[in-house]
């Protein structure tokens, strides 16, 4: 992969993992009774095995060919297959946590295994591992071909894509060993918070010269999204996470906000990550590889635009609509419901309009199952979005918060939506990239998808089911005015439930399991392509990226 850089490009690489390396060093030193110092090994062991990597292709001849006459997509494949090997890690560790709720005692004698520790795992493994990495991945993809424009160099890439993946090895091992900043939704250590912003910038300012370069005078919708995506999760990251360390020389840290203001900065960081990292991102995914596969222009070009708008617009306000019935004034919880439900529009704007994208190649969706994966993601992102307006009413909001409920609706959308497009994203890139004529198995995809859509149909059901239950339990009066039923109660009426959910996890992984072992299969068995064939090649000199518009 670093055989065709040149020399400058690899002499800036060994620098920047040397420095990195000695940045590992002084926190391992520094840390040396404290999880950062433990953190400082694991950076110092990434940067030694990148050096080792680039320093071994430092004597290799300068690269022949003229690069500026094809894309760039070594980053892309190892970014596919990062994805995939988080995708079994976040989901292994899903059905894990599943499993315990079922069967408290199924961990070790050991404190890393307990449910708060493994938990976060999960839920930070599946969004910023596994959907992180397919949107960084495919981005460098769609990008490069909507603007027929290549990266502007080839260390920035690979920048991205393995300082992000560091980032997460460090959260995830953080976990483990028990730090995090106490925040609803997990956070790492301040030095990993630092880390992450210095990456996304460079990500953001990649992305931004790349399209400077463009020789498409157009930009196409999907960068709208991937931009957003990037832009505003830059935002949410530094505001959300403005922490005071403790000491330079551990991994504690106190937040800069507190009592009501910091629960209503987690919510306005927690849904917006969803609202641009588990929703823009992936609808910029959506609206390249579904047009791109179906083979037809997007229904209305018009309403993508509008939609980006109000979904851009109305998520900033919604994430309030999370505390309701709390300390919160009353009108900022009335503000985050009314904006939730205006969202509905352009939610079903864009459902509705790649469903409507659709016509004219349905026979494609009941033959092909890439393609199923991104229709029936396009009906779960319109499912879970008017679920999700729903639940932000107040009287709703009522019943259901604080159950299993919101469990259900949040599992809807990232198995539905987000997973779903991501694994019909990957089928349809995964031949294109390493220039195969097809998958390994045709077979493999098609079980795949029906395990994967078992596996969502049963957890979100069994989920719904337990979270109106418990809903309903927890605010059943006697007649005296005491509560019917116990804690323990509503946990002996959940277990049925929460078995199922197990079992729908696991269907789940094992899908996502026969898909990276078919993508493997595909790169190691399939006969690649002639050069001379007339086939869509990412070598081949900056091909049109969609089906003209009609």
């Amino acid at each position: 992969m670093m055989s065709n850089l040149t020399g400058a490009e690899r002499a800036r690489a060994m620098l920047i993992t040397g420095i990195g390396a000695l940045i590992g060093l002084i926190m391992a030193v520094a840390g040396r009774n404290d999880v950062m110092g433990a953190h400082g090994w694991i950076v110092l062991l990434f940067c030694g095995v990148l050096f080792f990597v680039v320093g071994n292709a430092l004597y290799n001849h300068e690269p022949d060919e003229d690069r500026a006459a094809s894309y760039y997509d070594d980053p892309t494949k190892v970014g596919i297959i990062l994805t995939l090997i988080w995708a079994i890690v976040g989901m292994g560790m899903g059905v894990w946590v599943a499993s315990q709720l079922a069967w408290p005692d199924l961990r070790f004698d050991a404190p890393w295994s307990s449910f708060g520790r493994i938990r976060p795992v999960h839920t930070s493994g599946v969004i910023f591992g596994f959907g992180g990495n397919a949107l960084i991945a495919t981005s460098f993809h769609i990008m490069q071909r909507t603007c027929r424009a290549r990266m502007p160099d080839q260390v920035t890439p690979w920048f991205v894509l393995l300082g992000f993946n560091l980032f997460c090895i460090i959260a995830a091992s953080g976990y483990l060993m028990g730090v995090t900043q106490s925040k609803e939704y997990a956070e790492p250590e301040w030095y990993a918070d630092i880390w992450l912003v210095v990456v996304w910038v460079v990500y953001f300012v990649l992305y931004i010269r790349t399209l400077a370069r463009r020789n498409e005078p157009h930009i196409y919708v999907a960068n709208w999204y991937y931009l957003a995506f990037i832009l505003v999760v830059a935002i949410l990251h530094i505001v959300n996470n403005l922490a005071v360390p403790a000491s330079f020389s551990g991994a504690k840290s106190y937040s800069a906000f507190s009592g009501v203001q910091d629960a209503m900065t987690q919510w306005w960081y927690g849904h917006n990550a969803v609202a641009f990292f588990l929703t823009s991102g992936f609808l910029g995914m959506l609206y390249y590889f579904l047009p791109k596969r179906a083979g037809r222009p997007i229904y209305s070009y018009r309403l993508s635009i509008l939609s980006f708008w109000g979904i851009t617009f109305f998520y900033i306000w919604a994430g309030s609509h999370h505390l309701h019935y709390t300390a919160l004034p009353h009108w900022v919880q009335t503000l985050g419901m009314t904006f939730s439900v205006m969202l509905l529009i352009p939610s079903w704007a864009s459902a509705g309009n790649a469903l409507m994208t659709l016509n004219g190649a349905w026979h494609k969706v009941r033959d092909d199952a890439t393609l199923r994966f991104m229709m029936v993601a396009a009906v779960f992102y319109g499912l879970s979005t008017f679920e999700g307006s729903f639940m932000a009413i107040r009287p709703v909001n009522a019943l259901s918060h604080y159950t299993d409920w919101t469990i259900g609706h949040v599992h809807a959308g990232a198995m539905g939506w987000v997973a779903l497009i991501t694994f019909g994203s990957i089928y349809a890139l995964t031949p294109v990239l390493w220039r195969r004529e097809t998958m390994y198995s045709w077979k493999a995809v098609e079980w795949h998808f029906w395990l994967a859509l078992a596996g969502t149909v049963i957890y979100v059901f069994a989920m719904w089911n337990s979270g109106i239950t418990q809903g309903l339990m927890w605010r059943t009066y006697t007649e005296g005015g005491a509560l019917r039923f116990s804690f323990t109660d509503t946990l002996i009426a959940m277990h049925p439930y929460y078995i199922a959910r197990t079992f729908g996890g696991l269907l789940f992984l094992i899908g996502a399991c026969i898909g990276f072992w078919n993508v493997i299969m595909t790169i190691r068995h399939v006969p690649e392509l002639e050069p001379d064939l007339d086939y869509p090649t990412p070598t081949k000199a900056l091909e049109p990226a969609l089906p003209a518009a009609e």
